[in-house]
Parts: C-alpha cells; sequence; structure tokens
C-alpha cells in the first residue's frame, strides 16, 4: 500500500483587473456619499436656516448667543403670518444688513396704538405674557396691506416697526422656530401666545 502525498495548493496572487475594480468601487462609493452629503446639505438650507442671535432685543425670550433654528417654508405654502409669530428678515431701509429678528405685533389693515405701556390693537389691549417691561415709547400705525408691524420683546431697548416703519412680506426669511442651543435656554418659539383682549 503506497502512502498518500500531501497535495499543496497555490493561491495564485489577485489579479491586477480585480485590484482595479476593487479601488473603483471604493472611488465611486466615496463620490456617492460626497454628493449625497452634497444634496441633502442644499435640500435643509433651502428650507432652513440657523441663525445667531446678537442683540438684546429680544429678551428674555431670546439672548444674546442663543442659536435658533429658522423655518423658510413657514409663509411659502399657504400660510400667513400670526401675530405673536417671532420672524426673521430683513429691513427696508438696509436690505443688505444682518437680517433682524423680531416679533409680529400689527397685521395688515390693523391700527395699532401704544399708549401707557399697553399695545391696543384695533382698541383692543393685546395680551403679551412674554414681556418682562412696559412699553415706553407710543404712537399709532396704520399696517399697509402685505405688510407687518413687528417690536422687541425687550421694548425699550428695541430698533423696530417704531423707527424703521413696516416690515413687507417680501422681506421676511422666515419663522424662528426653536432655541436649539444652549442646552439650558432651550424652547419652542412658535407659539400664538400674543392675543387682543376681547
Amino acid at each position: 500500500m503506497q502512502p498518500d502525498f500531501l497535495h499543496t495548493q497555490q493561491i495564485p496572487d489577485p489579479a491586477p483587473e480585480a485590484e482595479s475594480t476593487s479601488w473603483r468601487r471604493v472611488l465611486l462609493d466615496t463620490l456617492e456619499t460626497i454628493l449625497l452629503s452634497l444634496a441633502l446639505f442644499l435640500v435643509i438650507n433651502t428650507v432652513s436656516e440657523r441663525i445667531r442671535v446678537e442683540s438684546i432685543s429680544m429678551q428674555p425670550t431670546l439672548y444674546e448667543g442663543n442659536f435658533v433654528y429658522i423655518n423658510k417654508l413657514a409663509y411659502r405654502l399657504g400660510h400667513a403670518p400670526a401675530r405673536g409669530d417671532v420672524i426673521v428678515f430683513q429691513i427696508p431701509s438696509s436690505p443688505n444688513t444682518v437680517p433682524f429678528i423680531k416679533r409680529v405685533i400689527g397685521l395688515p389693515g390693523e391700527q395699532v396704538h401704544i399708549a401707557d405701556g399697553t399695545v391696543y390693537i384695533n382698541g383692543q389691549a393685546l395680551i403679551e405674557p412674554y414681556l418682562s417691561v412696559s412699553t415706553l415709547r407710543g404712537g399709532d400705525y396704520t399696517v399697509p396691506e402685505g405688510q407687518l408691524f413687528v417690536m422687541g420683546d425687550n421694548r425699550n431697548n428695541s430698533s423696530d416697526s417704531r423707527m424703521w416703519g413696516f416690515v413687507p412680506f417680501a422681506n421676511i426669511i422666515g419663522r424662528a422656530e426653536v432655541i436649539y442651543w444652549p442646552p439650558e435656554n432651550w424652547g419652542v418659539l412658535h407659539q400664538n401666545i400674543a392675543l387682543a383682549a376681547p
């Protein structure tokens, strides 16, 4: 009986074509990932924006250094701005400056009267639970069609419609929705909490 001989099988080196195909696949996967990330970035920036608050005019609702998420589609899907909305916009007199962030107070066609620390809309006192100070600077304003009367929550330290006029709808960038940074200031901003008293 003859002994069995051990047979060894030599594994051939990978063909150069296989190596080339492998590198092409890695390159294509990387390119796909970059393109998908770029597409997502563009879509997200089309429908939203993130801003950093740079002034004290919206205290105590917003403080310097707060980061806010802006919904850029809020008023482009058939919804009109509502009283109490916090909006980001360009002021008509300086459209190329840093955008402003203020609260919607007067709507198109309304009469805004400010006296004795209170805001009146069409003769009815406005209930504003977000304020911590009285409104000292007064006056009478008739809001034109297609425009808004806005004010900061820090009424006596705010450059707003009392100084430079109304905000045309076309100047609105979007509605502020959420304070997302810093975590201790997190909060939802889109709440209809400004009401004209019955």
